[in-house]
């Protein structure tokens, strides 16, 4: 579960708001949120039973089924301690799933990740770098070495 800026998890309404489009994917109606965001299945780190969540998707090739997702919420998400200690995940993204590994991309790595998708969401990339830093720098490059320390990103390569 996502942690909010105050760094307390979200209870009563909020939760109930952030894990409903949890509720679309169940229903199979998923694909109505198209590839901006996938339905992660995770195995908890303690109990060790499946978990869920719905991510925004940083960048997604059709062609692959990779996928590049991002912790906005840093370290802390439950998510990423989970799939740190068991990468093996279940992605459901449009219309397809399937199994995936995910693997943590370098700084280099997600500088550029989030280069592109700065380019191509520009509107998603400014909230993010003014939630997440105390001054946004002019520069995008700029704004992207400053983030990437913060926002862990991941790589999710389906696996056979």
């Amino acid at each position: 579960m996502a942690e909010n800026l105050s760094g307390r998890r979200p209870s009563g309404l909020l939760r109930a708001f952030l894990r409903m489009p949890i509720w679309l994917y169940r229903l199979r109606l998923g694909f109505l949120l198209g590839h901006r965001f996938l339905l992660l299945t995770h195995i908890g780190r303690r109990s060790g039973l499946p978990r869920q969540t719905v991510l925004e998707v940083v960048r997604y090739d059709a062609a692959t089924n990779a996928c590049v997702i991002a912790s906005g919420w840093g370290e802390t998400s439950d998510w990423l301690r989970n799939i740190r200690k068991t990468p093996e995940v279940r992605i459901t993204i449009g219309l397809r799933q399937f199994a995936a590994r995910a693997v943590r991309l370098s700084l280099e790595e997600g500088q550029q990740e989030l280069l592109d998708f700065a380019r191509s969401h520009p509107v998603a990339f400014r909230g993010l770098a003014a939630r997440k830093l105390p001054s946004v720098p002019q520069e995008e490059d700029e704004t992207c070495r400053a983030l990437a320390p913060v926002i862990p990103l991941f790589a999710l390569r389906p696996t056979p």
